[in-house]
């Protein structure tokens, strides 16, 4: 059973047991910072690529369409280049249906 002074019964360490807002209490080393809450915007970039990204998105719904026009024989290939187009296509009217409707929300 590890106690707030120490990691166990005979091991006596430096560390200390802080308390963090909205996380559990941790342990710190000697020396050591606690963590501090970083935001995800602060060190990487979380947007959206917005009205190019989603232009950018027919590209490869164009790319599977012309493929059908291939050299292969089977019909096999076509029905998967066609059903993936597709969801494509509805997941970007999806997109674009839950961008207009955003506001509306209760």
């Amino acid at each position: 059973m590890s106690e707030h002074s120490g990691r166990g019964q005979g091991h006596q360490t430096s560390a200390r047991v802080i308390e963090q807002p909205a996380r559990v209490e941790g342990i710190v080393r000697a020396g050591e910072a606690p963590i501090q809450h970083e935001r995800p915007e602060d060190w990487g970039w979380h947007h959206e690529m917005g009205k190019y990204g989603r232009i950018a998105a027919l590209v490869p719904i164009a790319f599977l369409a012309a493929m059908v026009f291939g050299n292969h024989e089977g019909q096999v290939e076509d029905l998967w280049l066609i059903s993936l187009a597709a969801v494509m296509v509805v997941l970007l009217i999806w997109d674009s249906r839950r961008r207009k409707n955003a506001w509306r929300k209760n």
